[in-house]
């Protein structure tokens, strides 16, 4: 087996101003080996794969190729050693042929023989299994034919290695059979595949082996074929399959003829989520549970309309409306806190105050501004009601700690007094004390009669807030768990199973 080794990556340590993205990571890929490399968001496997790449220097650690000691200072000097990265977002030109594409910047002066680079072209995509003429603009190819005129880019370069980042989030069933057949093609020729994805039946249908990090760390590395789903959920997440959680606020009291606040049939959007059906009961918790990548974000997207929706009938206490866009979600009592706080969620270079009130102004309309007293007013009222820590009101809010900018955006919503209120990972990237806060306020907030729906990768954390979990898997809805006793077990199964366990 030692023979057979051709990267070796050991005591890999990497970090950045407070945070340690890698702590003494060792990874091993094997000639001929599909090997996927897997964790929660955060993990630190984008890490690992960039300073392979050179796209970091790592602090810590080797890097053994083919047996040598190697330093990667760049992705072009990486892929000079034979190591080629096909990322999720395709890095090509579209108007260029298919051709044109894969040997780009590959010649050396500039006079290209376009004869001889089509049968060339012609020669490597026949022998790949590759759909497409040489000839033909990049643009008319699918989504797929385009991901494997990349590989077949990194092939000719004489890639040992090939890294295939989040290679099928955008390609459907048939486009994955055929990028499956691509990478065992590969595999019978000694290239050594490294696989990242959030697609778990995926892993079990292609991979040998498989890697875990888990908060920077290693947790392990695995034969596919011995590591059952719930077991590589169990260590993905970090808890033991026999962990009950605490018990959960009491269930909202609903009879079988009450009237959901929001109500959605047959709803799916232009991001991909499949047709879902849901509903949520007045001062109800529920949640979407799932892995990365399983459909959480892009569903509640749809429901508050942020992501074009293309299909479905929503109902709002009953009474059909049309919610084309996110004002018309929250004209009619809906608030949504994404998922990404940075990009999505805070301006920075506004104050705390302007932060505070800006959904509360953008109902009411910008050419009937709240006058600066008011606003001040409402600023100083919810900085007090959910005790953010700032030094004043006009205060940017860039300055503040990722727990009280998480608060401020809270403030937003409940300053617009929502019936229903979604909340996409709450408690990432937050301390302990200002989670629990969060939550707290997320049960308090139930008992007096708002409806929330609430997202975490942290399983044990939803339990303990939500009275129903619907959960989702590769972007549809397999079943829900509701009762006083879910456990993270139950959860874990469901996920794994795609919907055949517990419900």
């Amino acid at each position: 087996m030692q023979s057979e080794i051709i990267l070796r990556m050991e005591g890999i340590s990497k970090s950045f101003p407070g945070v340690k993205a890698l702590q003494n990571v060792d990874f091993v890929l094997r000639k001929g080996e599909i090997h996927a490399l897997m964790g929660e968001n955060g993990a630190g496997k984008s890490t690992l794969i960039k300073v392979l790449t050179g796209v970091y220097e790592k602090d810590a650690g080797q890097i053994i190729l083919d047996g040598r000691n190697v330093v990667c200072r760049s992705p072009q000097e990486a892929l000079s050693m034979g190591i080629g990265t096909v990322f999720q977002e395709i890095a090509l030109c579209p108007n260029l042929t298919v051709a044109e594409n894969m040997f780009i910047g590959r010649s050396q002066n500039s006079f290209v023989r376009w004869k001889e680079m089509n049968a060339k072209a012609a020669q490597l995509l026949d022998s790949l299994g590759i759909p497409a003429s040489p000839t033909q603009e990049l643009s008319s190819c699918s989504i797929a034919v385009q991901q494997m005129v990349s590989i077949a880019r990194a092939i000719d370069m004489d890639c040992k290695i090939l890294i295939l980042d989040e290679p099928t989030s955008s390609l459907d069933e048939d486009e994955v059979k055929k990028l499956f057949a691509l990478m065992r093609e590969l595999k019978a020729r000694g290239v050594g595949i490294i696989f990242i994805t959030h697609f778990l039946d995926q892993v079990y249908e292609i991979s040998d082996t498989i890697t875990v990090l888990r908060n920077g760390e290693l947790i392990g590395e695995y034969q596919t074929a011995a590591l059952s789903q719930i077991e590589l959920i169990s260590k993905m997440m970090g808890k033991a399959l026999s962990d009950v959680s605490e018990m959960k606020k009491q269930e909202p009291q609903t009879s079988s003829d009450s009237v959901p606040v929001f109500e959605a049939t047959g709803l799916s959007s232009a991001a991909g989520v499949r047709p879902f059906d849901f509903r949520i009961e007045k001062g109800e918790v529920n949640g979407f549970a799932g892995l990365l990548g399983s459909g959480r974000s892009e569903s509640v997207r749809a429901i508050f309309a942020a992501d074009k929706v293309t299909s479905g009938e929503v109902k709002i206490n009953g009474k059909k409306v049309k919610l084309k866009t996110p004002l018309d979600a929250m004209k009619n009592g809906i608030g949504y806190l994404p998922e990404d706080r940075k990009h999505e969620g805070i301006v920075g270079e506004l104050s705390v105050r302007d932060n505070i009130i800006l959904a509360l102004q953008v109902m009411k309309g910008f050419f009937r501004p709240l006058s600066r007293k008011q606003a001040e007013e409402f600023a100083n009222e919810y900085i007090e009601k959910l005790g953010i820590k700032t030094p004043s009101i006009n205060t940017p809010i860039d300055s503040l700690s990722g727990g009280n900018q998480q608060k401020v955006v809270l403030a937003r919503w409940l300053l617009t007094h929502p019936m229903y209120l979604i909340l996409d990972e709450p408690t990432r990237g937050i301390d302990v004390g200002t989670k629990v806060e969060i939550q707290k306020l997320v049960l308090r907030l139930a008992e007096d009669g708002v409806s929330l729906t609430f997202i975490s990768s942290e399983i044990d954390e939803m339990i303990r807030v939500c009275s129903r979990l619907i959960v989702m898997k590769d972007r549809e809805i397999v079943g829900e768990l509701s009762g006083m006793n879910v456990t993270e077990q139950d959860a874990m199964h469901m996920i794994a199973q795609g919907g055949k366990g517990h419900v």
